[in-house]
């Protein structure tokens, strides 16, 4: 039994032991009541030390998936299942689903996730952070956060938004429950049931069904490996009149790809013409690799209302996001904030002040710019091999867009369930609901043994069209 263990990686050796097995298991079709091999020779096998190999299976054990026997070691009590949409796996798996996160039990390898994985977290700093704080600051465990956000962390903010060339003040942010939140605060403030906006498509789903939720209609504009399609944006905006356009500027999802310089210049000079709001959502920019251009830094009319989010790199738990808009702007969404939820977390937005301070956030998202970096280029070659074909080349970012040669959409799927890998559902990127044979690939999980066998089951030519 090869478990294939990284100790470069910086993920713990027992949660890749635990991997590793729970892999074993679903490539093999091992069935229950099957017997693993002994600890010893899955210690000596790979190296590692008999305790780390008890401890993974432990771990397993307790999730359900293995048994302990007295005198007859660990067996297999279940196979690891690939859970639907559809599913009892509760709202929250649900809702994430159709946001096109893919559900299935802890066990499945999430492909076509939208975040990292919780073995890529480090939680050392965020540890002595969140110590730290609670120490030190009591009134943040207590009490509510001001309207527009602790003044530290505004701040820090503003000053790593000048790595991306935009200026702004502390005056001119306000924190956020996540990005979400944000674009729920800037729908509720900006539009009414029944206004017209533009979205991209594929893109993001939370965003598709955030706007349904408030009766806006979506006008679709195709995204492009440079960006939107400006010139059928441009005709949307000369028949319809829209009152926004929603656009990625970095690494978007689910494509990947980055606004170029014209594209982004085309944007701003479009929004004054035709007198629309352009609201970027950079939720990845932290991960991103090089130079770009942010529409928010183009802007000199306060048209871009930018934002910004943690919980990609840091935690999706600590919910901390912001919005950079206009001063009057701002104060209409810090109303609409403190109406709707009393302002957002004040311990939250301390330790993640405490982390950009002492510089363990800009350290951590280097590393993972770095490991992703090296995945992501594994992971494009596997393509390659695999003949799948691959829309553009992302730079930076969580994503990669790709299809599979093999044109039959249900076989892929049947594929990816027999290598144990989970796929977003093939209609949660389009605005109408439009199923795709497109799937967004987590490069994080690119480049486990499931992912690189699910490339190879499905890397068949495809008929020609005629």
């Amino acid at each position: 039994m090869e478990l294939r263990i990284d100790r470069q990686a910086m993920v713990p050796v027992v949660q890749q032991i635990v991997d590793g097995l729970t892999g074993w298991i679903l490539q093999n079709d091992v069935p229950p009541t099957t017997r693993l091999p002994s600890v010893r020779q899955i210690a000596r096998d790979n190296l590692l030390s008999q305790s780390c190999v008890v401890e993974a299976c432990e771990r397993l054990v307790s999730q359900g998936v293995l048994s302990a026997r007295q005198g007859a070691g660990f067996i297999v009590a279940a196979t690891p299942s690939l859970l639907s949409v559809e599913d009892e796996s509760g709202l929250l798996e649900s809702q994430q689903a159709r946001c096109g996160a893919v559900c299935g039990g802890p066990r499945g390898l999430k492909l076509g996730s939208g975040g990292l994985p919780q073995s890529w977290r480090e939680p050392d700093d965020l540890s002595y952070a969140l110590r730290e704080v609670a120490r030190t600051d009591m009134a943040s465990l207590f009490d509510y956060s001001s309207p527009l956000g602790l003044p530290a962390l505004r701040e820090q903010i503003a000053r790593r938004l000048k790595l991306f060339d935009i200026e702004a003040r502390s005056t001119q942010l306000m924190s956020t429950n996540g990005a979400s939140h944000a674009l729920d605060l800037i729908v509720r403030t900006l539009f009414k049931a029944g206004d017209c906006v533009v979205v991209e498509t594929p893109g993001y789903p939370g965003l598709f069904d955030l706007l349904r939720l408030h009766g806006l209609r979506m006008l679709e504009v195709r995204r492009t490996p440079s960006g939107p399609d400006v010139e059928a944006l441009e005709a949307l905006l000369r028949q319809y009149r829209p009152r926004a356009l929603f656009v990625n500027s970095h690494h978007h999802n689910p494509t990947g790809s980055c606004l170029t310089l014209a594209i982004a210049q085309r944007l701003v000079q479009l929004s004054k013409t035709y007198d629309v709001r352009l609201i970027e959502d950079d939720v990845y920019a932290d991960l991103h690799t090089g130079n770009g251009t942010r529409l928010a830094a183009l802007d000199d009319e306060g048209r871009v209302i930018y934002v910004g989010s943690f919980s990609k790199t840091l935690s999706s738990s600590l919910r901390v996001g912001f919005v950079l808009a206009d001063r009057e702007l701002l104060v209409r969404l810090a109303q609409v904030k403190m109406i709707s939820g009393l302002g957002g977390s004040g311990f939250s937005e301390a330790v993640l002040a405490s982390l950009m301070a002492s510089g363990a956030y800009r350290k951590l998202v280097q590393r993972q710019r770095q490991r992703l970096n090296a995945d992501r280029a594994a992971a494009l070659q596997a393509l390659e091999d695999a003949n799948w074909q691959v829309f553009g080349k992302p730079t930076g970012g969580l994503f990669i867009w790709a299809r599979a040669p093999l044109a039959d959409p249900v076989r892929v799927r049947t594929q990816a369930q027999r290598s144990g890998v989970l796929l977003a559902a093939p209609e949660a990127f389009s605005p109408s609901g439009e199923t795709s044979d497109w799937h967004r690939i987590n490069i994080a999980f690119a480049c486990d043994p499931r992912a690189r066998q699910f490339f190879r089951n499905t890397g068949v030519d495809r008929p020609p069209v005629f």
